[in-house]
């Protein structure tokens, strides 16, 4: 089932607004907007906003150079939670759906795209997450 807009991605975006300010001030100051890196569709600079559970402390960010990155970054949260959980236990698999319910089951996710022709960055909440990741991981698999 999926999980209605979370009423807490507004707080979440506010407390995370610092950050990517800071972001754009440091790329402004290193004449850095024009970067090679967000010169194509998928070289976008993409920070990951994530609450592990209800407190807000266990808020936390990282920032990727593009969407893919980002992506597998989400992939490898999940993966680090299945190690910590299971310790003992060299070989994990598990499939998309997992996955899913690892992300649908975090207190927030969402993601800020920077988007070179606004100069600003694009939130996107858990459904666009979870279509990109699905996305992602097929062409992995594919290619």
């Amino acid at each position: 089932a999926a999980a209605a807009p979370s009423r807490r991605a507004p707080c979440l975006l506010r407390r995370a607004s610092t950050c990517v300010s800071a972001a754009r001030e440091s790329q402004r100051e290193s004449g850095a907007m024009a970067m090679v890196a967000m010169t194509t569709e998928h070289k976008k600079h993409t920070i990951v906003l994530v609450q592990f559970g209800e407190a807000k402390e266990s808020r936390t960010y990282v920032d990727y150079e593009d969407v893919p990155a980002a992506l597998d970054g989400v992939c490898l949260l999940f993966e680090q939670n299945l190690k910590a959980a299971h310790p003992s236990i060299k070989s994990i698999t598990y499939d998309v759906s997992d996955l899913f319910g690892f992300i649908d089951r975090l207190g927030d996710l969402c993601c800020l795209v920077f988007s070179p022709p606004s100069n600003s960055y694009i939130p996107h909440n858990r459904e666009w997450i979870k279509a990109q990741v699905f996305d992602h991981l097929k062409t992995q698999v594919q290619g």
